[in-house]
């Protein structure tokens, strides 16, 4: 499946235990000798009684990471389809996120809530977060964020003048990031409207980074460069419509796509 050309291999493993090691990750999501993909999704039973499946997301290095939005929605439009509901709950190492149907291959994902604490980032130090002091080449200043996984945001007055994959994997080198850290840089369009590219972990430049898309949102109203609590957020592949909800917990809705299914060698 993808999520605004944010492709996904999605193996089901309720019944079957599934834990490939780094090496097969990395075959499977190479497009040259296995399926191709941005990321590895199992499906697995989930450990809450509140949810209808655990997730767990592997980078194309072969890292398990937190949170990954476009893949949370894919997985929330199987699950929908498989129960015939309108409202699912899934489990993620980030939490509960409940997926809800918004119309014909649009889902709308509850992503949980937005934090700024340099604990849960995390950060290797103590530092100020809504306005970092930080900085590599022409981009300095960002917004430190976390949402189940780590991320920086840079605001700036064109993302076509940033060569991003020129800074990003320094900045996600730096010490300060021990756990490496998503790199995006915005431009605010409007006070309800942002365009937005990230550089991933593990990843590199991607079309779209559901997880991105809500952290930028919610550093742009922190930030008082936007009151509105909807912004869509346009990226490389579309857009996605981000609310942040006063508990400070975001929202997302977005597209999704079934591309074709079949079985992994073991």
């Amino acid at each position: 499946m993808h999520g605004l050309r944010n492709h996904f291999v999605i193996a089901d493993a309720r019944e079957n235990p599934y834990r490939p090691d780094v090496d097969t990750i990395i075959r499977i999501c190479d497009p040259q000798v296995g399926v191709g993909g941005d990321q590895l999704i199992v499906i697995e039973p989930p450990q809450s009684r509140e949810a209808q499946a655990f997730m767990r997301i592997y980078n194309v290095d072969g890292r398990e990471v937190e949170a990954c939005g476009n893949a949370t929605r894919c997985v929330g439009w199987l699950l929908l389809e498989e129960a015939e509901a309108d409202a699912v709950v899934i489990e993620t190492l980030a939490g509960l996120l409940r997926c809800r149907r918004a119309g014909e291959l649009q889902v709308s994902s509850e992503m949980g809530a937005v934090s700024m604490r340099w604990q849960d980032i995390p950060l290797a130090e103590e530092r100020e977060t809504l306005h970092l002091d930080f900085a590599c080449g022409e981009l300095r200043n960002p917004a430190a964020l976390s949402i189940g996984n780590p991320h920086v945001v840079f605001f700036v007055e064109s993302i076509d003048a940033i060569d991003l994959e020129k800074y990003a994997p320094d900045i996600q080198r730096d010490r300060l990031f021990p756990n490496s850290v998503n790199v995006g840089i915005a431009e605010m369009q409007s006070a309800s409207r942002m365009r937005l590219a990230v550089y991933e972990r593990g990843a590199g430049l991607t079309a779209a980074c559901g997880s991105g898309a809500c952290v930028a949102a919610y550093a742009a109203r922190a930030r008082g460069l936007t009151a509105e609590d909807r912004i869509t957020v346009e990226m490389p592949a579309g857009p996605v419509d981000v609310e942040i909800r006063p508990d400070g917990s975001a929202v997302m809705t977005g597209p999704v796509a079934y591309c074709f299914h079949g079985e992994l060698p073991d």
